[in-house]
Order: structure tokens, then sequence, then C-alpha cells
């Protein structure tokens, strides 16, 4: 299968990005709306991936047939789809018990855990003032989650640990960078994440009883498919040293759900530990952006 180039429509991209992160911010959206429905984790990671590989299938299955399932890397292609896979069922299991705002500033701390990841990994040299932004931002996720105060909810390890898992999905991504085309992502992510939740969501499926949920419950597919599909698009449009900073709008989107859909507003010590981890990450991206531009 051909691999699509890259193509110069940074203002597209941009706003394809900025949808992107919309998306998402409707994927964790949904899932805390459904744990509060009662719904259990494992049917709504298999409801989000299930739906994600009908409409990637109806997508691309048309155009380019039966190749998308052939994979030019199936090993890192697996490892890939198994990180996507810990990270969404550790978030999900997260906001079960945590604010949206909470989960989402943690997960800000993506770009620093993979400066980390990426020396021993990718064989990337990391200067001491990139190592002293990752220790900053490292400060502000200890203010986010006060593990020294009452606010401190042992749920809080399962947002650390999807933390670490996505961070090692975005390495697998670069890895596969130039290998795979977005449809073989796309497919092999949602087609394993859904064999292997198949058993664990019957076991525990509990049939909604309202069109509300029912509408939920089918849209988080939707809006899984639609953010990756869409991520990698942006990405193919426009740098990616533009797009970083964009993920950091997910905060206001996040600050406006809780408000408006579970009543719950941020505290001083998420705002504050966000902005110590945007501004550290920033600078990460700002770093590398210069170490690209030298090469």
């Amino acid at each position: 299968m051909s691999v699509k180039p890259r193509e110069k429509r940074t203002a597209a991209g941009v706003l394809v990005m900025a949808l992107t992160v919309l998306f998402f911010t409707c994927i964790d959206t949904s899932a805390k709306w459904l744990t509060i429905a009662g719904f259990p984790v494992s049917q709504i990671v298999f409801a989000r991936y299930a739906g994600h590989l009908i409409y990637t299938l109806a997508l691309y299955l048309p155009q380019e047939g039966i190749s998308i399932f052939k994979s030019n890397s199936p090993r890192k292609q697996f490892l890939r789809s198994f990180f996507l896979l810990s990270a969404t069922s550790l978030n999900f299991q997260a906001l079960k018990y945590l604010p949206i705002t909470v989960t989402t500033t943690i997960m800000f701390a993506g770009p620093i855990v993979i400066t980390l990841l990426a020396i021993p990994l990718l064989g990337e040299k990391v200067g001491i003032r990139r190592v002293l932004a990752v220790c900053t931002g490292f400060l502000g996720v200890l203010v986010v989650i006060q593990p020294w105060g009452t606010a401190f909810h042992p749920a809080m390890f399962f947002s650390l640990a999807a933390l670490v898992s996505v961070s090692l999905y975005f390495i697998m991504t670069r890895m596969l960078a130039g290998v795979e085309s977005n449809a073989t992502q796309q497919v092999w992510a949602s087609t394993l994440a859904t064999i292997a939740l198949s058993p664990f969501a019957w076991h525990a499926w509990v049939w909604p009883e309202a069109p509300g949920q029912w509408i939920v419950l089918c849209a988080i597919g939707c809006f899984g498919a639609l953010g990756h599909i869409s991520a990698t698009t942006a990405h193919r449009w426009a740098e990616a040293s533009i797009l970083a900073p964009l993920v950091y709008s997910q905060v206001f989107w996040a600050v406006l759900v809780g408000i408006l859909i579970f009543d719950a507003y941020p505290t001083v010590w998420t705002l504050g530990g966000g902005a110590i981890i945007i501004v550290s990450g920033l600078y990460v991206w700002q770093r590398e952006t210069r170490k690209r531009k030298r090469l």
C-alpha cells in the first residue's frame, strides 16, 4: 500500500489539529459520562475500539482493499497497538474517579515523558536544559496529584500509568513513520483492541436503557476514529513543530466540559500544576524545533 506524501497546507493542518483536540476531549467526556451511567470500563473501551474499527473499515476498505491489514513491521505495529489500548483502558479507569480536568492535565506531561523515553529507545541525546525542563514538568505533575494532601486519589496511579503508555505509543509511532500507511495503523490498533477486549466486554455487558446511552456508546468509537485519522492528516499537511502546542488547547475544552456537563470546577492546584507542565512542555517543544532547524 502506498503512503501518501506530505503536502504544504499549514492553515488546513492547524484547523484539522484543532478539531483533533476536540475529538479527543469528546472521547474522554463520553467515557466519563458512561462510567457515571453505570457502564463497566471494559465495555466502554470495547465500544470505543469496535466503533473505531467499523468507521475505519468503512472509510479505507473500499479504497484500499484487504491490503490495509498487511503491515511492513508487524512486531512494532503490535506493540504500538498494545500501548494505545493500555493507555485508553487506564485513562478510562482513572476517569471513573477523577475530574476530566485532572486526567487531561496529567496527560499534558506526555512530551516530557517522551523526551526521557527517546534517550534509551530512539538513541536521542538530551542536554541539561531539557533535563531541567523535564524535572520542572514532573514538579507540575506532583502539584496536580498532590501526593502529600487529602485530595490525592489512588486512581491517579491509573492516570500516571496511562501517561507512560501513551508516551510509548507515540515512541512507536515515530518508529513507524514512513513505514506504515495511515489506514494500516488505524486498522491494526482498532482490530487488535477489539479482539482482545471482546470476551471481557461481553462478560460484563450492560445493555443501554435510554436512547442517549445508545448514542454516546456508539459515538465514542466515531470520536476515536475521527480523532486519530485527523491527527495523522494534520501531521501530513503541517509540520509537527507547528501543531504540537495546539494539544494544550485541550485544557480549555476539559474545563468547559467539566463545568457544563459534570458540574466540576478545576482546583487551584490543577490549574497551577497545569501551567507548570504546559510551560515546561513548550520549552521542550521549542528546543526540539531549534534542533531540527539546525539539522
